[in-house]
């Protein structure tokens, strides 16, 4: 079953479970979706009201934004799980000839790039949702900056979730030339979720004083 189709409940009582699927990776993306449709709610607290008309625009630019990024973190928690799970295939391989043990090497090295993959593209996707953090606080309807502040923490608690699951990963990668383009692609990510969490932090605070 896709994790869109679980209640809250059956999610997180599979999560709390001795199945180590799904694990910190959907939880990742789980954290990402629920920053995004945050923002969402911000801009549809925005657009049609009076007040807040010069910000229309960019919040229908964030509602847009944020519905997109939404399908995005729902597609990437099912893909966490599914990638562990064919890793967890290949690693139960059988190894008893040459040539069996020769597949199941090219069957984890494989998996193992999945695996790393996944996550990655959620950090990244953690930092167009941090991005929309900043808009929703700036552009957004005042009373709900709060919420904007909330998405920022969860979409860098979240960065730093999916960084976990690459880096946890990547020693079992053998091609080189991928795991340093993971790393630059994960160390890159992780300072820009950092700085626009920083800026919607700063601009709530601001808010709120």
């Amino acid at each position: 079953m896709k994790f869109e189709e679980m209640t809250i409940k059956a999610f997180s009582d599979e999560l709390a479970s001795n199945s180590p699927a799904p694990g910190g990776g959907s939880v990742a993306a789980l954290c990402g979706l629920l920053a995004a449709n945050l923002e969402s709610m911000v801009a549809n607290l925005t657009i049609g009201k009076e007040k807040y008309k010069d910000g229309w625009d960019e919040m229908g630019k964030v509602l847009e934004a944020a519905g997109k990024l939404g399908v995005e973190f729902t597609n990437l928690m099912n893909e966490d799980t599914e990638s562990f799970n064919i890793f967890m295939k290949a690693l139960k391989m059988p190894k008893d000839t040459e040539e069996q043990k020769t597949a199941r090497r090219a069957a984890m090295a494989e998996a193992s790039k999945t695996a790393t993959a996944v996550p990655l593209r959620t950090l990244e996707s953690c930092v167009k949702a941090a991005v929309l953090s900043v808009a929703a606080a700036k552009y957004g309807n005042a009373s709900a900056v709060s919420d904007a502040g909330v998405a920022a923490l969860l979409a860098e608690a979240a960065a730093k979730a999916a960084a976990y699951n690459v880096k946890i990963n990547l020693p079992g990668i053998k091609d080189e030339a991928f795991a340093k383009d993971c790393r630059e692609r994960m160390e890159k990510a992780l300072a820009e979720a950092g700085k626009y969490a920083a800026e919607t932090a700063e601009l709530v605070e601001a808010a709120l004083k």
